[in-house]
């Protein structure tokens, strides 16, 4: 066993975790693995651990941890992108009390970390070994083992990460993020996406014309819910329409119209108008609908685009590819002829000369 201590390379860097089950001391390999050092030493100054629960226990083989999410599958590293593995020919799975970074697959380290409860060379250059517990506290790690599991080996009732504290830090340069300002910033942003925007016309110089077109928008808006328009709608409000029906023809209740002179006269000159008003209304209808088309309130179909323009662009492409295609054989022929060329003279010229 004193072989094995006397293998291991001198550490460099000291972090103090303290769990429900006691204080752990992790002396830091900053200098085998400075990415996984690192890491793990900015996410324990900014309390990314604090909260966190071991959510694995593998009896004698590992406890892992380092998920704020507690599934196994989160957590996030510094980088902000997972970070490649770092293999040093004297850090091995050789015994317990070693850290290392959790890690679905090559070069996919985050947050999590995990102890070894005993020799596991299978993990031999597949995991990043980073750091290994100090003096007693490898007792507290034990007892970390000592809960009931699950069939997934999740403990029924985790031990916790109550805190960190980095004793020594190998790297003068970390600048601790302030992730709690972070997650207060992304809730007010929450919030302010959720409430409804309004329109501030105080900013614009034509804030009064403003509001009360808008106004006068959202009265429309409601009187005309739930009815659709049609182009007897669109004209309503022309004042140059009459509000007078175009054509009057009303009936007595017996069903016998006048036979007076006076009211045949009335309705020969009620008929020339109301003819004239007709008129003047087709005319209106006809003159709107075309303002309308030309300003593009009618979406335009495929059948007004012209076919012969497509049909042209199509033959003008064919063309094109036949002309490549011919001159990249005529290229590779001529290419062809001349390697043959070429061989033949090297054939003579050896001949020659032997």
């Amino acid at each position: 066993m004193s072989n094995i201590y006397i293998q291991e390379p001198p550490t460099n860097g000291k972090v103090l975790i303290k769990t429900s089950a006691g204080d752990i001391d992790v002396e830091l390999w900053s200098k085998e693995a400075p990415k996984a050092c690192r890491n793990f030493v900015q996410l324990c100054m900014e309390g990314y651990y604090d909260g966190t629960i071991f959510h694995r226990v593998v009896p004698e083989f590992i406890i892992q941890g380092g998920d704020p999410t507690g599934t196994g599958s989160g957590g996030e590293s510094i980088y902000g992108r997972p970070f490649k593995d770092e293999f040093h020919s004297r850090l091995r799975f050789n015994r317990r009390g070693l850290v290392a970074m959790a890690n679905a697959g090559p070069h996919d380290n985050s947050s999590q970390f995990f102890f070894s409860l005993g020799r596991a060379d299978e993990l031999n250059n597949k995991h990043t070994i980073f750091g290994k517990i100090a003096g007693d506290t490898v007792y507290n790690m034990l007892r970390l083992a000592e809960v009931e599991c699950d069939s997934d080996e999740r403990p029924l009732n985790p031990h916790k990460v109550r805190s960190t504290e980095v004793l020594h830090s190998p790297f003068d340069d970390i600048i601790p993020r302030d992730l709690k300002k972070k997650k207060d910033h992304s809730k007010e942003e929450g919030k302010k996406s959720q409430s409804k925007a309004t329109k501030n016309f105080s900013l614009l110089s034509f804030g009064e014309e403003a509001e009360e077109e808008e106004e006068m928008v959202t009265q429309v808006s409601q009187t005309m819910k739930g009815k659709s328009k049609s182009s007897h709608d669109l004209l309503k409000d022309d004042p140059l329409l009459s509000t007078v029906p175009a054509v009057d023809r009303e009936k007595n209740k017996d069903g016998v119209e006048d036979s007076s002179e006076e009211s045949d006269v009335e309705e020969q000159e009620g008929g020339d108008e109301g003819d004239a008003d007709v008129e003047g209304m087709r005319e209106r209808i006809a003159n709107k609908l075309k303002k309308e088309k030309k300003e593009g309130m009618w979406p335009t179909t495929e059948r007004d685009e012209p076919k012969m323009s497509r049909r042209y662009g199509y033959l003008i492409i064919i063309i094109i590819i036949i002309i490549i295609t011919i001159t990249t054989t005529i290229i590779v022929i001529i290419i062809s002829i001349s390697i043959i060329r070429i061989c033949c003279l090297l054939e003579i010229f050896v001949s020659k000369m032997f």
